[in-house]
């Protein structure tokens, strides 16, 4: 089965203690259909700039993402600066420029409206709203956000919760949204809000999964390097909605082996800059790190 993803690319420049990038293939919707492509189809909807580099396109299609939506406006793409200290605690952003992003007004592409798996990546909650209006009865509805969204459109994303199936969320945000200083209790809290699914990203510190009354807690796959965390929660839901389109299956079985696949996707990425990793992984690097996942938390 396909999947829609609504969101940003942009050019991001990085700062970690291992290095710094600049103006390199970033972005939500980015790092999310690169993850996603190894299990299902994807469509990706966004906006660039004509500064947009045409090897970034090249790069694209080659990890064949389907860029029918992939709007090019006059003035510049979206772009990110950040760094990160050697804790790898939240980025700190240095500079936003949202260029043609300020004014992204999605249209859904006509053979992208039937998509069954809809994934709207962390863009604000009132253009989230607006893609669902252009879908027809999709099978699963997922979505993103960030603590800005949570400050400044509360009453926004609160609405929309109550819209889709699947909300996945980090740990600082969870506890934000809720008034929660325990996961437990503000992940049965969103719950109630309205999603049937929710996933509270812990970074380093693993996954925490909550469906009607099951509980699901994941640890994070160990690495001895890492390098740049951007992007690594984007690529774990691609990881997880590409599993669960590619099986379509939708009981507490899939959704647990859906965590681990989002898991094993997100260790690929902070191994390097940006997608460099992601974008030269095979299937065959996905089974082995599997392996590797099940050797170490089996008991």
């Amino acid at each position: 089965m396909s999947i829609l993803v609504v969101g940003s690319v942009a050019l991001d420049t990085i700062h970690t203690p291992f290095g710094k990038v600049r103006d390199i293939l970033g972005g939500s919707a980015t790092y999310f259909s690169l993850s996603a492509r190894f299990f299902s189809p994807v469509n990706l909807v966004a906006v660039v700039g004509e500064d947009f580099p045409e090897k970034n396109i090249v790069f694209l299609k080659k990890h064949n993402i389907n860029l029918e939506g992939l709007v090019q406006k006059k003035d510049k793409t979206f772009r990110w600066i950040g760094e990160y200290d050697r804790c790898f605690s939240d980025a700190k952003t240095i500079a936003t420029y949202l260029n043609v992003f300020a004014k992204f007004a999605p249209k859904i592409p006509q053979k992208y409206q039937n998509s069954s798996y809809v994934f709207l990546a962390n863009i604000d909650p009132l253009i989230q709203e607006k893609v669902l209006k252009q879908v027809k009865h999709p099978k699963l509805i997922a979505c993103d956000t960030m603590n800005f969204w949570i400050q400044n459109k509360r009453k926004q994303l609160l609405k929309l919760l109550k819209k889709i199936d699947v909300f996945l969320i980090n740990e600082s945000e969870a506890k934000e949204l809720t008034l929660e200083s325990n996961l437990l209790k503000a992940g049965k809290k969103i719950i109630k809000l309205g999603p049937k699914i929710v996933v509270i990203k812990r970074g380093e510190h693993g996954v925490l999964l909550f469906a009607s009354n099951n509980i699901f807690i994941v640890p994070a796959f160990i690495l001895e390097s890492v390098i740049d965390p951007t992007g690594a929660g984007d690529t774990f839901a691609g990881g997880f909605m590409g599993y669960l389109a590619k099986t379509n299956i939708l009981n507490i079985d899939s959704l647990r082996q859906a965590v681990v696949y989002g898991s094993i996707m997100a260790s690929f990425t902070v191994e390097d800059f940006g997608l460099r990793r992601l974008g030269t992984i095979k299937l065959s690097n996905i089974s082995k790190r599997l392996k590797q996942f099940k050797k170490y938390t089996s008991f």
